[in-house]
């Protein structure tokens, strides 16, 4: 496979994997007042493929239990009267997104530099 190409799919790749890390952090902001709500969690593993994949994601729910709160004329409290919280942390979702956002910054601008590099080896192809 073409070296520029490979590395242009790669960080095509990574753009796509930080806009699920994204998409998931805001669905886990959304949630952080919803009572039961679990964090979503992005896994991710290397492929050994010899396609354009080369990576495989998944999502799993943080097993960590929220707190626990009293109030016992929620609709969703317990035989003792405790509402079990979400288990997302407002700081650490925020801190994931600005994580994830410079790194498809910094994908983009390896895409951008693959792609000047082949367009200047085809102009030298052409002379």
């Amino acid at each position: 496979m073409n070296p520029l190409k490979a590395t242009m799919m790669q960080a095509v790749q990574g753009m796509e994997l930080q806009s699920k890390r994204m998409g998931i952090s805001s669905e886990n902001i959304s949630n952080v007042d919803t009572p039961g709500y679990r964090r979503k969690l992005l896994m991710v593993s290397p492929q050994q493929t010899t396609g354009d994949q080369f990576m495989e994601t998944r999502v799993r729910l943080d097993q960590s239990e929220g707190v626990r709160s009293f109030d016992p004329e929620h609709p969703m409290a317990d035989a003792d009267g405790y509402v079990t919280m979400s288990n997302v942390s407002l700081v650490t979702e925020l801190a994931d997104m600005r994580e994830a956002n410079r790194s498809y910054e910094a994908n983009l601008n390896s895409f951008q530099q693959a792609r000047t590099m082949y367009r200047s080896l085809l102009d030298v192809l052409r002379r």
